[in-house]
């Protein structure tokens, strides 16, 4: 007999495999069912269709589904390293990736997008990278170089290590970006004052701007131009970063793919600049970023050591311990007028598109004052500033002094180093005067020069409008000097400094001169400034901005010669100039910083004094005539008339 005994079920760990077996099964169920929809045939109830599942049909579904699911969560893994996430594949109880879902329900554009932005960046990197620091080197040649700047930081971001990758990458950017910056500045100070911007000496030359902006064109004009440009620099150091942040990240995707085109990259750089290749006459292999940073150190380095070299040039007078009654003896009894006429330079005479309306100006200026007795010679002085810097310019003839830039300038208004006119104050022989018509607030530097009164645009008497950045038409100026000064009588001979503002920055409108009678209070300029051009019409086209400048130069002129033929006498001495050249909009690029000047007189034994300076007869200086640096003028003058 066989008994039967209890039937034994499976052992606890059977179980537990059984159960685990089951659990996952059930867990992938659940997540196909995510990415999947049963399909109901014809006919069928959605009871019918579960029940079937096993069957064929649903079978069928549930493979297709399968295989869906794993396409799409390839894709979306894909999207998501793309765009730099982390996260791995979007859920459905996630939020949609992208912009309002876009990135999943339009991946071909995302991935559009994505790789578009990439190459923009690159794009811009190389932009910046190779773009010159000047405009008129702008040009399709300049982009078609290798910088190895580029190769550098890639090669340092990826050899880096992630997290210090990330920092690198902003750190460059921002870098990058404020070289960007400099660039453009110095972009714009060679279109004003052709030389690029220093870094230490030419902030103060922003708050000028911004006067010359609201001068020249109102407030309104001011203020957009100041927005414009704080949106400017605020997009190149946020795109800049944002560039080689993009790109670090690509190159962190596709490492293998980026060391080897770093290393390909790196090769040709090499190659090409040994052997010095070149398209265009332009160097292939550039290293222009490398040597413009260079540049900035050097010139930093150099400004910060000037104020010890200019302060060993100051303590040199030949002058100094000259009695006053042995300096400038073979002017006593003269008034001696010493007349800047604002960018009044070489241009104006020998550029073709202006010579044959400024010879005919200055060879009908010569004859008024042949008509009048009096005679002329002129000659060449080499400004240290161009385009702008007019009281560099004005500190340097006088003083004797190179003065290139402002901290020259600040060391010398504090200093003791006599002046021109200082010296004609320090005889005390003269009264000397300022007139001064473009200062318009307190100018404490004209105690400095030697000047025992001042006259600026609002001691002039003048109640007309202002022509532009010019408070006061040159004719008026001369008119109230005349009135308040010269046409004294019983009065001590005057050593004049006067400044003609009229041919200033940016020539539109200007005056025109009238007769003299009827200038009155300026009223009369209204309708003159009405008549005139608009300075933004103007400035839209180079043509326009140099024949405006001419003629500006023409009426400044005009006006002083018509003075003298109506005002001066046998004991009138001029000396008149120009402080520097125009911008090199009206230069058109020339490098030459010469300026005319010419000394009118009446009495033949002023001008024999100066015979062997080998100057021009009339005022108009000869191509070949003499050329000296404007900074020694002051001790030529005194020499030849200290006796």
């Amino acid at each position: 007999m066989v008994v039967a005994g209890p039937v034994s079920g499976p052992c606890s760990s059977c179980r537990r495999r059984r159960t685990a077996r089951h659990s996952k099964t059930a867990r992938k169920d659940h997540r196909v069912s995510l990415f999947t929809r049963s399909r109901q045939l014809p006919g069928t109830t959605g009871g019918e269709a579960e029940a079937d599942g096993g069957g064929a049909t649903g079978e069928g579904v549930t493979e297709e589904g399968v295989e869906k699911s794993g396409a799409d969560e390839a894709m979306e893994t894909a999207e998501s390293s793309e765009t730099g996430d982390e996260s791995g594949p979007a859920r459905n109880d996630s939020p949609r990736p992208g912009w309002f879902g876009w990135r999943q329900r339009y991946p071909r554009t995302a991935r559009g997008v994505s790789v578009g932005t990439s190459v923009l960046a690159g794009l811009l990197l190389l932009v910046v990278l190779l773009s010159p620091a000047r405009l008129d080197r702008m040009d399709l040649q300049a982009f078609l170089r290798l910088p190895v700047e580029a190769i550098v930081l890639a090669a340092v971001l990826l050899v880096l290590p992630p997290k210090v990758r990330r920092i690198a990458a902003v750190f460059f950017g921002a870098f990058i970006g404020l070289l960007t910056l400099l660039k453009l500045m110095d972009m714009g100070f060679r279109q004003t004052m052709a030389r690029p911007f220093d870094l230490v000496f030419d902030w103060i030359m922003l708050g000028n701007a911004t006067d010359w902006l609201r001068e020249s064109f109102g407030r309104t004009g001011e203020v957009l131009a100041i927005a414009g440009v704080i949106i400017l620099f605020i997009a190149v150091l946020v795109l800049c970063t944002l560039a080689v942040v993009r790109l670090t990240n690509v190159m962190s995707r596709h490492r293998p793919r980026a060391v080897l085109t770093t290393l390909v990259l790196g090769t040709v750089w090499v190659t090409c600049f040994n052997l010095g290749v070149q398209f265009g006459g332009v160097a292939f292999a550039t290293k222009g970023y490398t040597g413009f940073l260079a540049n900035r150190v050097q010139n930093v380095r150099n400004g910060l050591g000037d104020a010890k070299v200019f302060e060993k040039q100051s303590a040199v007078d030949a002058f100094a311990a000259t009695p006053p009654d042995q300096l400038l003896t073979g002017l006593r009894g003269k008034d001696v007028l010493f007349t800047f006429i604002e960018s009044y330079g070489r241009v104006a005479i020998d550029d073709p598109a202006m010579a044959p309306e400024m010879d005919a100006t200055l060879k009908k200026g010569d004859a008024t004052l042949k008509a009048a007795g009096f005679a002329s010679r002129s000659g060449w002085l080499k400004s240290p500033v161009t385009g702008a810097g007019s009281w560099m310019a004005h500190s340097t003839f006088l003083s004797g002094l190179w003065v290139k830039n402002q901290q020259r300038y600040l060391n010398l208004t504090n200093s003791d180093r006599a002046t021109l006119t200082s010296y004609f104050q320090k005889t005390g022989d003269w009264r000397t005067v300022g007139i001064v018509p473009g200062v318009r607030k307190s100018w404490p530097e004209g105690k400095y020069f030697g000047l025992d009164h001042i006259y600026d645009s609002t001691h002039l008497g003048y109640k007309g409008p202002y022509f532009s950045w010019t408070p006061v038409p040159d004719q008026f100026s001369l008119e109230a000097f005349q009135k308040l000064e010269h046409g004294k009588k019983n009065r001590d001979p005057i050593m004049a400094e006067i400044i003609l503002a009229s041919s200033h920055n940016p020539w539109s409108p200007i005056a025109h001169t009238i007769d003299w009678n009827d200038l009155g209070d300026g009223s009369v300029f209204e309708q003159i400034k009405k008549e005139g051009t608009n300075p933004t019409e103007v400035w839209k086209s180079q043509d326009r901005v140099r024949t405006e400048y001419r003629k500006a130069i023409q009426y400044s002129v005009d006006s002083l010669t018509q003075w003298m033929q109506r005002y001066g006498d046998e004991n009138t001495v001029l000396v008149f100039l120009g402080d520097h050249q125009p911008v090199p909009t009206v230069t058109k690029g020339s490098t030459s910083r010469d300026v005319p000047i010419t000394i009118v007189a009446k009495d033949p034994k002023v001008l024999d004094r100066v015979d062997d300076w080998n100057w021009t007869d009339g005022l108009k200086p000869a191509d070949n005539a003499p050329e000296w640096g404007m900074d020694k003028f002051r001790d030529r003058f005194m020499t030849a008339f200290a006796k």
